[in-house]
């Protein structure tokens, strides 16, 4: 069956949502480390030794999981597809559906600009990824506000489809 003349499925599978989970757990973690990460950059970027800080490996292993995670959701729905989008009108299906390509973008752009700020010394990314942390804190609390209506105002069962795994 080819991917255009397949269903797409009633709900995720088990890898889904733990890799939703897990990436929703890493972003927690990487805003948790940030001071860290900002004191060692500050010390780089004023030419200072930074001595190994296992809170700093966290946040760049730690953004490189969100990234890895990303793509892998992306690969699977790709292959699988994904529950279709709930809403009242086409107009929230279309705003969930820019969330969520939001998220993926900034899931993907933010360990990039990272890994090129801290490797790279491009001061620039580093800004750029200050930037897009604000954007992701945005869409992710957009996300969360959706998923609370969808649960308690719409009722709809949606959120279950993040909790249980399709068969």
């Amino acid at each position: 069956m080819t991917a255009l003349t397949r269903s797409a499925p009633t709900g995720y599978s088990r890898l889904q949502i733990l890799l939703h989970w897990g990436a929703a757990a890493l972003i927690v973690q990487q805003y948790l480390l940030k001071d860290a990460m900002s004191a060692a950059w500050d010390a780089a970027t004023k030419g200072v030794d930074i001595a190994f800080n296992p809170l700093v490996l966290a946040h760049v292993a730690g953004g490189a999981l969100v990234l890895v995670f990303a793509l892998w959701r992306l690969s699977i729905k790709a292959r699988v597809g994904a529950p279709a989008m709930v809403g009242d009108s086409a107009v929230q299906r279309s705003l969930a559906k820019a969330t969520h390509l939001g998220l993926y973008a900034l899931m993907i752009l933010m360990p990039l600009s990272g890994s090129m700020a801290w490797f790279g010394g491009v001061e620039l990314a580093a800004q750029g990824h200050n930037i897009l942390k604000i954007a992701l804190l945005a869409l992710i609390a957009l996300h969360v506000v959706a998923a609370v209506y969808h649960h308690f105002v719409l009722k709809d069962g949606l959120i279950n489809r993040m909790r249980r795994a399709e068969g």
